[in-house]
């Protein structure tokens, strides 16, 4: 079993105190926002079942994700609008979304665990991590935190655009999406730019 602190427990070591953890989920999909989190755990707290948001259930996650706000010293959520997508790309939009994360932490960290193999300058030293949902307890925090966040507001938006079936594949490119948007055609969560080779314009 992957311990999750091993990556923490290393910056402990060189006397770093306060580290969070970043992730991101919505990054691929047609329609809908970017979300962000970001997490401060206590050092070395155990979460029953935590681990990488992708690997979990759905159920899962939803009952981890009040755990994961009760424990932690701090956490923020932050988002980026489908507007900002279709203007900025998809890797400035989550660098977006995590800058708001970031800054809705009620305690400043001394360092931010971003997963993936990129970052920018968030006005805080941060390092990558590749696969630290599955490495890093507060990068998989962070992963549950966006994830669930994400998912409630696409059923929402579901409730809004029901011919679409957001609540099932929460914009994703799935069959039955792509079948609503043949038939319908866009709505104003699309994001334009993901859809410019399917109306044959890219």
């Amino acid at each position: 079993m992957t311990d999750l602190w091993e990556i923490e427990r290393g910056y402990f070591a060189d006397g770093i105190g306060t580290i969070c953890g970043v992730d991101e989920a919505g990054r691929g999909p047609l329609a809908g926002p970017v979300c962000a989190a970001a997490v401060i755990l206590p050092p070395e707290t155990i979460i029953d079942g935590l681990n990488d948001s992708k690997k979990l259930s759905d159920a899962k996650r939803r009952e981890l994700f009040p755990v994961i706000c009760e424990k932690a010293l701090a956490y923020g959520i932050g988002w980026a609008s489908v507007e900002e997508i279709d203007e900025k790309n998809t890797l400035q939009a989550p660098f977006l979304a995590m800058e708001r994360a970031l800054a809705g932490l009620s305690v400043r960290p001394e360092l931010a665990l971003i997963d993936g193999n990129r970052a920018k300058d968030f006005s805080l030293p941060v390092q990558t991590v590749v696969k630290g949902d599955s490495r890093s307890a507060n990068i998989a925090a962070a992963s549950i935190l966006a994830k669930v966040s994400r998912d409630e507001l696409m059923e929402k938006l579901a409730m809004q655009y029901p011919q679409y079936g957001f609540e099932i594949h929460k914009g994703y490119g799935t069959k039955r999406h792509y079948e609503a948007l043949r038939e319908y055609g866009a709505c104003p969560i699309h994001r334009r730019t993901f859809l410019r080779t399917f109306y044959g314009e890219g």
